[in-house]
């Protein structure tokens, strides 16, 4: 066996690569951290495929300092694969076309849920080949397969970030929402809110043909706080499924919830959280689990349902999409109103 080209010696593995961007005299006390979803990285938030201005530059001159991260593992985040283990993949084509850039083009993702019918405010067709498309497929970056490996990667090197950076608003999206989660739960004192665009859901259940693995406890695969605490997951934090709400059957999914009586999240509880919901997406039917999940373990919950806010035709990249502006504009009121000295 050949020694390796640059010989035999320690690396180092499982960093996170991080970009600060800070305007010329901030305004706002807290900084906000940017988690992308699954297959992303942080280029997501700089600017839309379509060349508009994105939630960075957004922030930025709202007078807060951003930070903008690759997880582990993706992006600027190197994948050291002898040490790291697990595999890294690509999401294919179709997939993003038929979940989140053209959901009501596609009769079987419609027949799923009926609100993809809804989906207008992606920017060109959705499909390959428009050239608004096929920039945004560029930015997709291979990602670790295995969620385990990507739980603990993130939830180390975000909690070295946080010790670093201080206190902080962390807003996730997708795959990232149990890494914000854990975040909080870990360094409750420093983070002072959290805005999750549509977090890898629903609690506790994985759905029929979705890629991953399930929640087992609650919103996330790491343990978090519970009081009573939880030291057998199997045992101690029983399940049970609840039918939609009257009026809602065949428009929402059935939720799983703590069985009564249920566990508080004593970390978690500390901290405000606003949950945003695009209408056409494929959240819509399930998100609303999420506020019953928090209503039980007392998180301070607020739900940002844009179609209920009279904010149409949103997918899953909402802050990508045609108004995009105008989400995050919802979102600001939100920290304004909801966390203190922001």
């Amino acid at each position: 066996m050949s020694e390796p080209r640059y010989g035999l010696d320690t690396v180092f593995a499982g960093q996170m690569y991080v970009e600060k961007l800070q305007p010329r005299h901030p305004t706002r006390k807290y900084p906000l951290i940017f988690l992308p979803g699954a297959g992303q990285t942080s280029t997501n938030f700089l600017n839309t495929p379509d060349g508009r201005e994105g939630w960075a530059s957004y922030f930025l001159t709202e007078g807060f300092t951003v930070y903008l991260v690759d997880p582990p593992q993706r992006g600027r985040s190197p994948y050291i694969e002898a040490f790291e283990g697990g595999t890294v993949g690509s999401v294919p084509v179709n997939y993003i076309e038929q979940i989140f850039t053209a959901p009501e083009k596609f009769p079987n993702i419609s027949s799923a849920y009926a609100q993809a019918s809804l989906h207008t405010q992606w920017p060109g067709t959705g499909l390959r080949g428009d050239p608004i498309f096929d920039q945004f497929y560029a930015t997709q970056a291979p990602l670790q397969l295995d969620p385990n490996i990507s739980d603990r990667l993130v939830r180390d090197a975000m909690n070295a970030l946080i010790d670093t950076v201080g206190a902080c608003v962390l807003i996730t999206h997708s795959q990232a929402g149990p890494y914000g989660w854990v975040a909080g739960d870990s360094r409750p004192e420093l983070v002072k809110g959290i805005v999750a665009i549509e977090p890898e859901g629903p609690p506790f259940a994985q759905l029929p043909g979705r890629p991953g693995q399930a929640r087992v406890d609650g919103v996330t695969r790491l343990p978090l706080r519970y009081d009573p605490p939880v030291k057998n997951i199997t045992r101690d934090l029983k399940t049970v499924q609840l039918p939609p709400p009257r009026g809602k059957e065949g428009l929402y999914y059935p939720c799983t919830l703590q069985a009564s009586p249920a566990r508080k999240l004593v970390n978690l509880s500390k901290i405000p959280v606003a949950l945003v919901t695009g209408e056409a997406s494929y959240h819509a039917p399930y998100d609303y689990c999420f506020i019953e999940y928090f209503k039980q373990t007392g998180v301070q919950a607020t739900w940002l349902d844009l179609g209920r806010l009279g904010v149409r035709g949103n997918g899953h990249f909402s802050f990508l999409e045609k108004n995009n502006l105008v989400v995050a504009g919802l979102v600001l009121d939100w920290m304004k109103g909801n966390i203190k000295r922001v």
